[in-house]
């Protein structure tokens, strides 16, 4: 299954939220390497949230959410920016961007404040840093003392880097997440897989499910073997142990 075909519920979900013209497409594009968002000097070019399903390295498989601004203005404003907070119902991860000429505003506070009251992973980011001196940057740090803040430049590539790097240090550990065998086995257990090769399955690549088998016995520090239903004789005979599974397509 390739990485785009990875369901969006077990895609680790990036928001991406701040005031408009804080440089919040500019951030996405400069931390996926793409053109993904369209960067405009005008003011509120994000209207709705947007879904962007990709691959960021070193963490994989993410949905980054692109939000509109929270400080936009009017009838249709106010709309959008509680879309904006919705969207934090979807996060895993909340990144808040913060212009650097700028500073934080009543309405960036109020959004960490939020973030922090439901117990989501924050990353402040000051975008735009290469238009600020020290004193300015202890200062945010003094301001924000309720996020982890990182100062980049989008425009420069400036710390990108490392805010990739915090960014897969953040996600939240899944403590519950459902195992499909790994609770039946121990280390250095091994299981035998029985795949057959389905006229119908796509080619080159093992489905979903089989994939998601393979994924749970490893990280069970177990190890797979993987065969066709007429080379299941010989595999066990060869095998010189009985395996601790066995687990087998319907068809077999």
């Amino acid at each position: 299954m390739s990485l785009n075909a990875t369901p969006s519920s077990e895609r680790v979900h990036i928001g991406i939220f701040g005031k408009r013209n804080a440089g919040k497409s500019s951030l996405i594009n400069a931390i996926t390497g793409q053109n993904l968002a369209i960067v405009s000097e005008a003011k509120g070019t994000t209207t709705d949230p947007v879904y962007k399903a990709m691959e960021l390295l070193p963490l994989g498989p993410v949905m980054i959410i692109d939000t509109p601004g929270i400080d936009d203005e009017g009838v249709l404003g106010s709309l959008r920016i509680q879309k904006a907070y919705q969207v934090l119902n979807k996060t895993d991860i909340a990144l808040v961007i913060i212009d650097a000429a700028v500073g934080p505003s009543a309405e960036d506070l109020r959004l960490i404040k939020r973030i922090n009251a439901k117990k989501i992973p924050l990353l402040i980011v000051i975008n735009k840093c290469e238009t600020i001196n020290e004193d300015k940057k202890t200062a945010y740090q003094a301001l924000l003392p309720n996020g982890k803040l990182l100062f980049v430049s989008a425009e420069q590539k400036l710390n990108i880097f490392e805010l990739k790097e915090a960014i897969t240090q953040t996600v939240p550990a899944d403590e519950n997440k459902a195992q499909i065998v790994a609770d039946l086995l121990s280390p250095s257990d091994f299981v035998v897989l029985v795949v057959p090769i389905d006229s119908a399955a796509p080619k080159g690549r093992l489905i979903l499910p089989q994939q998601q088998t393979i994924r749970d016995i490893l990280e069970a520090d177990a190890a797979a073997i993987v065969v066709k239903e007429n080379e299941l004789t010989n595999t066990l005979q060869n095998l010189g142990k009985r395996p601790k599974l066995v687990i087998t397509d319907s068809q077999v």
